[in-house]
């Protein structure tokens, strides 16, 4: 399969915007992972050290020039603030596939802004990438994550059993599927004020 550089889109909607990271990133991306409450679910311990944000950046640009994915900051556009990241990684031209992930500060939750992100990444994808599938994962235990999901049109597809390890403890995870004849890009849900 040949890869192709991917560029990483700029992307706004009504209150947000979409952006490839920069340098300047690394402080504000630390603090959010290094943020345990953030990670509760993740199969990944919160970061200790600064240099993994500037890791993190390098891979997000690694990606792009591999033609691999794309991973969005997520500014809010009334002041300009981070506030977390969306990506779609995987990306495989020859399936016309990709994996859709996210991740926002906690104080940003339950204000619609994980799931106008992703509609926002998922329309470009669909329009930009040809996709035909999107795949997303969750720990099982994580349920607003899978409304997220649910609300921007994925179903739940199955259960992998005992399929991470998280914070210690073995845990299951859901797997999401949305196929693009299931998308549906004009109801995109209106975020409660």
């Amino acid at each position: 399969m040949m890869r192709m550089t991917l560029t990483t889109p700029i992307l706004h909607t009504a209150r947000l915007r979409l952006r490839p990271f920069a340098d300047a990133d690394a402080d504000l991306l630390f603090a959010l992972h290094s943020s345990a409450y953030v990670l509760r679910y993740w199969d990944s311990a919160p970061w200790k050290e600064r240099a993994r944000a500037e890791r993190f950046i390098a891979a997000c640009r690694q990606m792009a020039d591999e033609g691999t994915g794309a991973r969005v900051a997520i500014d809010r556009v009334s002041d300009g603030a981070f506030i977390g990241w969306c990506s779609l990684t995987r990306w495989n031209p020859d399936y016309r596939s990709a994996s859709l992930g996210y991740c926002l500060d906690d104080a940003m939750w339950g204000h619609g802004y994980a799931t106008e992100a992703a509609h926002a990444l998922l329309q470009w994808a669909f329009d930009t990438l040809d996709l035909n599938r999107v795949q997303a994962e969750t720990d099982t235990r994580n349920l607003a994550s899978a409304r997220v999901l649910e609300k921007i049109g994925f179903e739940r597809e199955g259960t992998l059993r005992e399929d991470c390890v998280v914070n210690g403890e073995v845990s299951d995870s859901w797997v999401f599927g949305l196929i693009r004849r299931e998308w549906r890009p004009s109801t995109m849900p209106i975020p409660a004020r």
